[in-house]
Parts: structure tokens; C-alpha cells; sequence
């Protein structure tokens, strides 16, 4: 399999007969801008919802609108109580119609958010075990003018299994206030219920489908058809991620000499303080007796500074750089609206997308920062030297925020975010090691007229000396 030369395959479109197998419908021309459904595949407790909500974080973050719509979800809505496996079994008829609908209702919403929310990908969070059900969905597509990308997670390692039902599955909300033992023997009950009738995507029969299989949480990947680019960066992502127990931990520079003076960018020094956290960071990581830990900074000074002080080889990133503010760089909030203040209102308008003269936007820094992100998925145990702009964006991504949240997050000097990665989600432990800094962080301004008075505009700016 050359998943370099698929991946590289990008945008392409397909000029063949239409017929009305599940198969066939693969060779309909599609627009390239066309909204793309990803279909999970799989037998419970082989990670789809974590894989789901993982790679919808992954695609919101690098600017394609995408929301997860498990079926799970829809079902506990139709029956406000699960009893036990029975529901699952193929053979309860009255289950299966209300299995039907539930599907049938997700679809319509995925519409919905396609036709009504600009959304641009939608996950069907569901085992889709069934060719029927494989069909049903491949028609839905076809009338809509959707794309489809099949992912399906095969596992049969026990103790995965066993991992994925013990930590998440047991404690789902259809087993609240049951006993550990009686609900991990009903879901497996209820496994063995879709086993009986999982017909696996088949390499010959659906050929001309586009899909991902994962096996084993990522031993071995097989990549088929792969349509346009969104398809290629979901496949480029997926080969990267993993589930190994590890800790990521971020930290701005020490304080820099420009932080005092209030100037943004500019690539100075650590302050006399900021030599003072650098070295108390050295003695935390010492204290925290990490495994084969790795150091990341960026090619600026007040980085490189303060990883000199923790006496363990690191790495330099230029993508890590702080935002280029262009015009603006080594410049004070005070001279910016006095030499510039039509740019400084158009920033508060819209901080995300705004680019800096000759400079950068925070959307811009998304883009250079995803090699970033794909090789800290690949890592276990990372330190990220970094800027405020940098770390907000790393942030953002690693806790699911938007792009209008991201701007904003917090990100004070001379405190370490311990951030380790749950079943869907991350935990984080904001660490500060007490030594004092200046605040370099600004509020979302209320007033974002460019006609404001000077002082309206000032009115958030961090103090500095």
C-alpha cells in the first residue's frame, strides 16, 4: 500500500457509470467543495467515539466545521431507559424499528447541518455493522450531493477490548448505578449481539469505496480511494495519533525584558525573573522524574534561554515562534493605537482572523503550528517551550475550543499546564511555580468601533512598566 502517493492524490474526481450498489455509487463525479459524511464502522468498544470526537477536534481546529452525531446519543433520547442487551439482539423487532428511526433522525440532522449551520463534515458516530445499513447511508449521500469516507476500527486484542469497556463503556449513562461486574457482562453480551451480523468493509466487493481500516488502535492501516484533500488530512491524522498513557506539558518562556516594557514580539532576553522561573522549571521536571521526556522551543532567545536551564537536551522549532505582528512587533498597546488605530479596532473586531501588517493572523499560526500538532500526537511525554500566541493555539486544539474562544485563553508567564489525555478529552493541572511576572494578557475589549476614543481602546491593556 503507497499511502504517500494516495495522500498526495488530492481533489481528484472520478467519471464513471452510476449504478445502485453500495459500491458503484463510489464512481459519481463529486464537487470538491461537496460536504463530506464520515461513516465509523466497527463492533463496540474499538474507539470509534474516541477516534470520532478526536478527529472532529482535529478538523474544527484546522478550519473545517465539523460536529459528531452519535447514534448512541439519539437511541437513549427514544428509550429513556436501557434495560439490558436484549434491545441489540436482531431478532427484537420492535428494537430494530426504533434503531431505524434513530439513524434515520441523525441523518436529517446531518442535513440540517450541511444545509442550515455551513457545516462541512459531519461524523455518523455509529458500528454501521450491516451492509443494509452501509447502503442506507451511501443513498441518503447520493441524493444529498455528499461525499462519504468509511472509517472502520478493527480490534481483536482482548485486552484492548477489555481497556476500552472498563474505562469508558462501563460508565456510560446506560449503565448508571449498576454494578461494575453486571454492566461489563451486559455490554459484552451486547457485542457478541452485533457480532453475529458485522459484515466487515471487503477489499474487493467495496473496492471503489473511499475508507480508512485501523487495526489494532493503529499496528496496521489499509487506505482505499482516498476523493479529495479533507479525505487525505483525516487519513494523514489518524496514521498519527495513538492511545499510549503520557503527559504534555506547556509553559510560556520566562519573563523577557521586552514583557516588562509592555512590547509585543521582538525576540529579547529573560528578565532577572525570567532566569529565576527557568531554573525553577529545571528543578520541577527534576521533581517530576519523567520518562524520556523531550524539550521543544522555538529559534527565539527567551525560549532557548530557559530550556538552558533545565540541563536535558531539547529541540528548536521554528514553527513554534511567537505570531509575527509584522508592523507592529517591539511596539507597546499605547503606540499601536496612536500610530495605528484603525489596525487596532480591526484586530478587537475579529482577533482570530485578523493578520498584522506585513505580519500574521492567529489563523495563519494554526496552519503553521499542524506539523506541530501531528508530531505531538506521535510523541508520549513533550515539554512545549513556547509563546502566548503559540500556546493559546496548542491549547485550543488540545481542549476543544473555538476559534473565537481561542484568542482569549489564558496563558500566564511563569505557570506549567499539565495536560494529560483522557478517553475524550484531556485533563489539565495549571502548575504555577511562584515566582512573580508581569501579566501580559488582554481581555476581549467590549468597544471594537474603529471611531472609539483612544481611552476606550486602552481600557483592557495589561499593565507593564
Amino acid at each position: 500500500m503507497h499511502v504517500f502517493s494516495a495522500i498526495m492524490h488530492w481533489e481528484r474526481e472520478r467519471e464513471r457509470p452510476v449504478g445502485k450498489s453500495l459500491t458503484s455509487w463510489a464512481s459519481v463525479p463529486q464537487l470538491t467543495n461537496s460536504p463530506t459524511v464520515i461513516v465509523m464502522v466497527g463492533l463496540p468498544a474499538r474507539g470509534k467515539t474516541y477516534i470520532s470526537k478526536k478527529l472532529t477536534r482535529y478538523l474544527n481546529w484546522i478550519g473545517f466545521p465539523t460536529k459528531v452525531f452519535n447514534l448512541g446519543e439519539y437511541r437513549r433520547d427514544a428509550v429513556q431507559t436501557y434495560k439490558n442487551f436484549e434491545f441489540f439482539r436482531h431478532d427484537n423487532e420492535e428494537a430494530m424499528q426504533i434503531r431505524k428511526a434513530c439513524a434515520t433522525n441523525a441523518l436529517k440532522d446531518i442535513s440540517i447541518y450541511f444545509s442550515k449551520d455551513n457545516g462541512q463534515v459531519a461524523v455518523f458516530d455509529a458500528t454501521n455493522t450491516t451492509r443494509e445499513r452501509r447502503v442506507s447511508i451511501v443513498g441518503f449521500a447520493k441524493e444529498n450531493g455528499y461525499k462519504v469516507f468509511f472509517i472502520e476500527s478493527i480490534c481483536n486484542d482482548p485486552d484492548i477490548i477489555a481497556q476500552n469497556i472498563t474505562e469508558v463503556k462501563v460508565s456510560s449513562p446506560d449503565y448508571v448505578n449498576c454494578d461494575m461486574e453486571e454492566a461489563l457482562a451486559d455490554f459484552l453480551q451486547r457485542i457478541e449481539c452485533y457480532n453475529q451480523f458485522y459484515v466487515p468493509l471487503d477489499d474487493e466487493k467495496d473496492r471503489n469505496l473511499s475508507y480508512i481500516k485501523i487495526f489494532d488502535v493503529g499496528s496496521r492501516y489499509l487506505v482505499n480511494q482516498l476523493q479529495d484533500h479533507i479525505q487525505s488530512r483525516i487519513v494523514y491524522y489518524l496514521m498519527n495519533i495513538h492511545v499510549t498513557p503520557r503527559s504534555i506539558y506547556l509553559t510560556r518562556h520566562g519573563e523577557s525584558e521586552l514583557n516588562l516594557l509592555g512590547r509585543i514580539g521582538g525576540d529579547s532576553g529573560l528578565s532577572h525573573r525570567g532566569h529565576k522561573y527557568a531554573a525553577s522549571l529545571g528543578s520541577f521536571l527534576k521533581g517530576q522524574k519523567i520518562n524520556d521526556l523531550k524539550v521543544w522551543t522555538s529559534h527565539m532567545k527567551r525560549t532557548i534561554q530557559t530550556a538552558e536551564h533545565l540541563g536535558v537536551p531539547y529541540e528548536q522549532w521554528k514553527a513554534l515562534n511567537e505570531i509575527d505582528a509584522g508592523v507592529c512587533e517591539e511596539l507597546t498597546y499605547e503606540e499601536i493605537q496612536e500610530q495605528h488605530p484603525e489596525e487596532f479596532a480591526l484586530r478587537d473586531q475579529d482577533k482570530y482572523r485578523y493578520r498584522y501588517p506585513m505580519g500574521e493572523s492567529y489563523e495563519d499560526l494554526v496552519h503553521r503550528l499542524e506539523p506541530v500538532i501531528m508530531e505531538l500526537e506521535r510523541q508520549e511525554n513533550v515539554l512545549v517551550v513556547c509563546h502566548q500566541a503559540v500556546m493559546r493555539c496548542l491549547l485550543a486544539y488540545l481542549l476543544n475550543k473555538s476559534s473565537d474562544e481561542l484568542p482569549y485563553l489564558k496563558c500566564p508567564l511563569h505557570t506549567v499546564l499539565k495536560l494529560t489525555p483522557v478517553a475524550y478529552g484531556c485533563n489539565v493541572e495549571p502548575i504555577s511555580l511562584n515566582v512573580e511576572a508581569v501579566n501580559t494578557h488582554r481581555e476581549r475589549p467590549v468597544n471594537v468601533d474603529v471611531t472609539r476614543d483612544p481611552a476606550e481602546a486602552l481600557k483592557t491593556i495589561p499593565d507593564h512598566f
